[in-house]
């Protein structure tokens, strides 16, 4: 039951969409609980890894710079041109590459699996890139905009380890120490976190709805050409770099989803509610697009 649900999630980010569009008074007033609940999420994430799961990075040291790298080089060079071309408003633009510039999605590690990828480096590249996220996420969404918003690369560093790098690991530290203790509520977690996405989602939809109908179809473009573009970079790149079908599949998937919850809660806190929409339609999106990946690619 709890994994139906979860294999569901674009339906439920969909459904709970049109709801917060129609009826915005339901979710709105919860603005101010967008940063908590991505906490949740990211404990949910670490309750699902051990200290061995990073292991992976010291017996194969260069896929793992290859994945990150691509990662953090792509997407948010992605993000600003497909945001400069469509010649999106700033705000938007200021989402889209802070989107850009955040850690691959835990979403990517089910997409893996499905698409018979390496589950094993997808969970290892998911752990390293949201490591890495407190520097480079602040620092790369300042590269790129910095000149036209301002970007406050120090908070926002502080924010990351608050929101991301303490519950992330205490979630390692009890599923380390604890293992045996939580481990008939572990399968709850998954389930857990596509819920509290989904009403993240329905946050920002709610918060803006009158934006959505204004550029709305234009922001949805961007979002299925940034998704789109990083899928096909990071699959076809890693073939070029020489690296296996399986290898190639796992990084293309981890490159292409990001954390858009992150990307969420960072615009909502430091630019406006109109920066948090590109990842609000990215979170549904990208399971979508996921989803059928996996399909083409275990066929």
């Amino acid at each position: 039951m709890i994994k139906k649900f979860t294999s569901l999630f674009p339906v439920w980010a969909i459904l709970l969409s049109v709801v917060a569009f129609i009826y915005p008074s339901i979710f709105s007033p919860y603005k101010s609980a967008i940063t908590p609940l991505l906490g949740v999420v990211m404990f949910g994430m670490g309750i699902t890894l051990s200290a061995n799961d990073f292991l992976l990075v010291l017996k194969r040291p260069k896929v793992i710079v290859l994945g990150t790298a691509l990662q953090y080089i792509l997407m948010p060079l992605l993000a600003f041109i497909i945001s400069y071309l469509l010649n999106l408003p700033l705000e938007i633009m200021a989402g889209m590459v802070l989107l850009g510039a955040c850690p691959g999605g835990t979403a990517s590690n089910v997409i893996c699996y499905l698409a018979k990828g390496d589950v094993a480096l997808s969970i290892t590249l998911t752990s390293v890139s949201t490591l890495l996220a407190f520097i480079l996420t602040p620092a790369l969404t300042w590269l790129y905009i910095g000149q036209a918003v301002p970007v406050a690369v120090g908070s926002m560093m502080l924010s990351i380890v608050k929101i991301v790098l303490v519950p992330v690991a205490l979630g390692i530290i009890l599923n380390t120490f604890f293992d045996k203790h939580i481990e008939r509520f572990r399968h709850a977690f998954p389930a857990l976190s596509v819920a509290t996405i989904v009403f993240i989602i329905a946050i920002i939809i709610a918060l803006n709805k009158d934006s959505i109908l204004v550029a709305g179809k234009l922001v949805i473009v961007a979002v299925i050409l940034h998704n789109g573009f990083g899928l096909a970079s990071g699959y076809v790149l890693s073939k070029k770099l020489g690296l296996d079908e399986k290898d190639a599949r796992t990084i293309a998937i981890e490159v292409g989803m990001q954390n858009s919850g992150l990307s969420v809660a960072l615009a909502v806190k430091y630019f406006s509610a109109l920066a948090g929409l590109p990842g609000a339609l990215f979170s549904i999106w990208h399971n979508i697009s996921g989803s059928f990946l996996a399909y083409r690619f275990s066929k």
